[in-house]
């Protein structure tokens, strides 16, 4: 019989996205904040529209944070400093409603324990160096290389928003072509439409795809609707949290719900989601999996998870149950004892407000190294 053949598609944002322009402004709060105070217990939310941004959430710091400031900074850095973009770092509004962390939360904190209740996933495969998806890898890849060209000036009509998307064909469970690709460019009113189309190809598209990786028959679209003139805050309101999917692992593992960014590492919506990353992409650069999810649950207030599994999806060395057994006797999943082990305190969370949380070869994190994976490997007998 062939081998079973099947589409999967991820999408990613450029940071000037609305929702990613939030993601940032919030985790550059909490960077500003654990700069002052470590110990900082941060739930930020943003949004921007059109000429504003709100910041709204609950904060406990032993420090001061000029919070329109560091908006400012970030909006700024994006690339939004003029008004004819629609937004503008230095002509937007900034409204703050920040108040002190619920003493009902405060008193499970305190004793370590978890910062909410809820189950969090943890994902990892072999189809990439990276160890994460090929779909969601080459999606950020393009999106990072569509601000490139913008902010280098090799497409300097290129405004501060966009967006890509990829669709790979799957053979035997392995990737074995792009069959799509979808790029939507913010850009000036006066550039032809098929100069970017020709500009992007050749300085966005081919520079970033595996040659072998597409043929004749991969469709390449690019601005569909024909035109991207009005983009960012002033055409999408932005929203902390709203892409949930772009920041993990592009819809190919089950993901809990919750967000990461303006949320310190007492929310284990953030830090055990790390964590889990961190267990499956050990068990499988030990060569124990060829793909790994794996899942925990906590209650708020309580130190300890209620539920941890693993699943291989047939593709473990060993069984399922005994790679959860051997993870148990090898990861701290306390709050606290992650917050350790991973380095969470110390402020590297707004680049990774854009482009994913996961796969970050170009940042010094944690949960993206693979120490354990020696013992590992060593602890089951492979």
């Amino acid at each position: 019989m062939p081998a079973a053949r099947y589409l999967f598609t991820s999408e990613s944002v450029t940071e000037g996205h609305p929702d990613k322009m939030a993601d940032q402004i919030s985790d550059g709060i909490l960077d500003a904040m654990l700069s002052v105070d470590p110990l900082s217990r941060v739930a930020v939310e943003t949004l921007v529209t059109t000429g504003l941004v709100i910041v709204a959430g609950e904060v406990t710091c032993e420090g001061y944070v000029e919070i329109p400031q560091v908006a400012r900074s970030i909006i700024e850095g994006i690339g939004y400093t003029r008004a004819k973009y629609g937004f503008d770092f230095e002509t937007a509004g900034v409204l703050t409603a920040i108040q002190e962390q619920s003493p009902d939360i405060a008193q499970g904190v305190k004793v370590g324990g978890a910062g909410d209740q809820g189950m969090m996933f943890g994902y990892a495969c072999d189809e990439t160096p990276e160890l994460m998806p090929m779909p969601i890898v080459l999606a950020h890849k393009l999106a990072r290389q569509l601000a490139a060209v913008r902010k280098n000036g090799e497409m300097p009509y290129l405004n501060p928003d966009g967006k890509s998307q990829v669709t790979v064909e799957y053979a035997s469970e392995r990737p074995v072509r792009v069959d799509k690709v979808i790029i939507a460019a913010h850009h000036r009113p006066d550039v032809d439409m098929a100069t970017l189309s020709e500009d992007v190809k050749e300085k966005v598209i081919k520079p970033i795809l595996p040659a072998e990786m597409w043929d004749k028959n991969t469709r390449i679209f690019i601005n569909p609707t024909g035109k991207f003139e009005r983009g960012g805050p002033q055409a999408d309101t932005g929203l902390t949290g709203r892409k949930i999917i772009v920041d993990t692992y592009g819809g190919m593992a089950r993901h809990g719900g919750g967000c990461f960014s303006g949320k310190d590492a007492t929310k284990v919506d953030r830090s055990a989601s790390y964590m889990m990353r961190y267990v499956a992409k050990n068990l499988v650069a030990a060569g124990l999996a060829k793909k790994a999810e794996v899942a925990i649950a906590y209650a708020i207030g309580e130190a300890h998870p209620l539920a941890l599994s693993v699943d291989s999806f047939g593709t473990g060395a060993i069984s399922d149950d005994d790679l959860t057994e051997l993870v148990k006797r090898h990861f701290e999943f306390t709050p606290a004892g992650i917050i350790e082990h991973l380095d969470l305190r110390r402020p590297q969370y707004l680049p990774l407000a854009a482009y994913g949380h996961f796969g970050r070869t170009d940042l010094d994190v944690g949960w993206e190294k693979t120490d354990l994976a020696d013992a590992l490997r060593e602890d089951a007998g492979v």
